[in-house]
């Protein structure tokens, strides 16, 4: 078992210290690895941060009178704001509802209610 691991531990020596070879010498191993996490980079995290900024704005714009979408599936309107919570009123029996602002995943506009209607 020693002579293998013997054996292995010069043969990544030999691979690590190698001289460089190439137009760009030793940086041409550094390369592959920073494209491929400038792409990661653009395609996963700048996507998530937009998102992350667009339902910030959201919340901050709730209102009373607004129709909102919780992350459960409730629909309801908003009948008081307070800084972390919000009463939603719950059609057709009028329930209100004391939620947290940050379950409002959506605010209900004119076209998705439509588009639900059509449904």
């Amino acid at each position: 078992m020693g002579s293998r691991m013997h054996h292995l531990t010069y043969g990544l020596q030999a691979f690590w210290f190698q001289a460089p070879s190439g137009p760009l010498g030793g940086f041409s191993g550094l390369l592959m690895p920073l494209a491929i996490a400038g792409i990661f980079y653009v395609m996963i995290f700048m996507p998530m941060k937009k998102q992350k900024k667009q339902q910030e704005t959201m919340l901050a714009s709730l209102e009373a009178g607004k129709e909102v979408i919780t992350s459960g599936g409730i629909v309801g309107t908003i009948v008081n704001v307070s800084p972390d919570t919000l009463i939603l009123r719950i059609r057709p029996d009028n329930v209100k509802l004391q939620v947290a602002r940050s379950a409002v995943a959506s605010v209900v506009t004119p076209e998705t209610a439509k588009a639900d209607d059509k449904k």
